[in-house]
């Protein structure tokens, strides 16, 4: 059964479209309705014109997200291209909107004297994804910035909430609503001395020379365990390299799978589990997934 979408939608609706096109791993099949919204309006009016048992999925730049091969039904809402704005609202504060690149915050904060914000330039995606996850890099954390967010739910009705409505742990955050997304938030920094210009450049120097940056890849796959890292018990796990099919453990850092270019989503997945499994056995660890893995299998 085809779902119905109004008519006023149908310029920024595609139906079918290849999620592989949507995540930094270009794996997965198609999401049956794919809509990028022009506004905030424009988002709020298609939220309410939904049914209320189709699922909603959000996308920004697809970096912590495998879609299995057989895609997503429902509907796939992307931020990225659309809720863009970024702006400086104090001398300490700064509002972004979800679809915002975590980079360029980082970039922003650092013209601005504001920080610690070089962190952000270790988180490939969008705010709202940072947000949905507590992302952070280089010792540093999304929601020990947030003075508030604001979010939406599948009403169209737009709500501003307090950290303090979170349960916020180590990239896991829990919201006090089903059926809420993030739309926006205010983040609080401190007035940096122009001697910190080089911080994010110095910061992605060490990212290059540490990950394999411009490799398909969605970044770390697994979050740390308490007082490990599971870069290292994957890699003393004899792991760095193992390949199935496409995909591959990065011989650079083996907390991220590389998709080669002939990489599905099967393989991707079947390696996790591969990774998972082996360092339990020899480890006694299990590895807890830091990417989101949805979608049905083909």
């Amino acid at each position: 059964m085809t779902l119905a979408v109004a008519t006023q939608f149908l310029p920024r609706i595609r139906r079918e479209e290849p999620m592989s096109r949507h995540t930094s791993w270009h794996v997965g099949g198609p999401a049956e309705i794919f809509f990028t919204p022009e506004s905030r309006a424009d988002l709020a009016a298609f939220l309410r014109s939904l049914p209320a048992e189709v699922p909603v999925f959000w996308v920004g730049l697809g970096s912590n997200l495998l879609v299995r091969d057989g895609g997503l039904r429902g509907v796939v809402v992307s931020t990225h291209g659309t809720l863009e704005r970024l702006e400086r609202t104090s001398e300490t504060t700064v509002y972004g909107e979800s679809g915002v690149a975590c980079a360029r915050i980082a970039r922003q904060c650092n013209r601005w004297g504001l920080g610690p914000a070089e962190f952000f330039a270790g988180i490939p995606g969008t705010l709202g994804g940072a947000l949905a996850m507590n992302a952070g890099a280089f010792g540093g954390e999304t929601w020990r910035h947030v003075i508030e967010v604001e979010t939406i739910d599948r009403g169209g009705r737009e709500h501003t909430r307090a950290p303090q409505q979170y349960r916020v742990s180590y990239r896991h955050v829990e919201p006090p609503a089903a059926d809420e997304w993030f739309i926006a938030a205010t983040l609080a920094f401190e007035k940096r001395p122009a001697a910190h210009a080089g911080a994010v450049r110095d910061l992605l120097e060490r990212r290059r020379a540490t990950q394999p940056i411009g490799a398909w890849s969605c970044g770390s796959v697994f979050t740390n365990p308490p007082g490990e890292h599971a870069a290292r018990l994957i890699e003393a796990s004899g792991l760095k390299g193992l390949a199935v099919g496409g995909a591959a453990v990065s011989d650079k850092h083996a907390n991220f799978i590389i998709n080669h270019g002939g990489a599905t989503a099967r393989d991707i997945e079947s390696l996790i589990l591969t990774v998972q499994e082996t360092v339990a056995r020899t480890r006694g660890i299990t590895l807890a997934t830091e990417v989101r893995i949805v979608g049905e299998s083909r």
